[in-house]
């Protein structure tokens, strides 16, 4: 009998087919979800084929150093912003050697909600040399929910920019 595979799992080698017939590699730029885009990753067997690198960034100095984010872009918009995460993805792709790049930045609760962000409110970004799109996110739930969600829809615009 054959073992379902989860919804992440499916996503997963969804996506490691779709990069694998570009000839492309993948990395990620992450604050709110903490890793899990690359450790949903880099779980499935044979990711080194197509996954390139994964910057946990969870801090404003961190955004800065590893990436790129200019300070003031920081200082102007917020980290749980459009301009901050299409600067993040972008970096992503700048400080490694993929061709397609992520960034999931937000505010996954219970605290840390502003006038205008909410918890639940995340940005995701992506980038190809071609250029960069961005999406926000209104997600429900706690924590767990958020993130999950988060890494969901990851997934999920990931593949469709491998796609293209």
């Amino acid at each position: 009998m054959a073992v379902a595979l989860t919804a992440v799992e499916g996503a997963v080698r969804a996506l490691a087919a779709a990069l694998r017939a570009r000839g492309w590699r993948l990395a990620t730029a992450e604050s709110c979800t903490g890793g899990l885009v690359a450790a949903a990753c880099t779980s499935l067997a044979g990711s080194s084929d197509w996954f390139e690198r994964g910057f946990v960034t969870y801090s404003n100095e961190a955004k800065s150093e590893l990436l790129g984010v200019a300070p003031a872009l920081l200082a102007a918009h917020g980290a749980v912003s459009e301009a901050v995460a299409q600067a993040m993805a972008r970096g992503a792709l700048a400080h490694s050697r993929a061709q397609l790049a992520l960034a999931v930045t937000g505010i996954a609760g219970p605290a840390g909600a502003v006038p205008g962000k909410p918890v639940g409110t995340v940005w995701l970004a992506w980038a190809t040399s071609a250029g960069v799109r961005a999406e926000r996110l209104q997600l429900r739930g706690d924590r767990a929910a958020v993130r999950e969600a988060a890494l969901a829809a990851a997934l999920a615009r990931l593949l469709e920019a491998a796609r293209a």
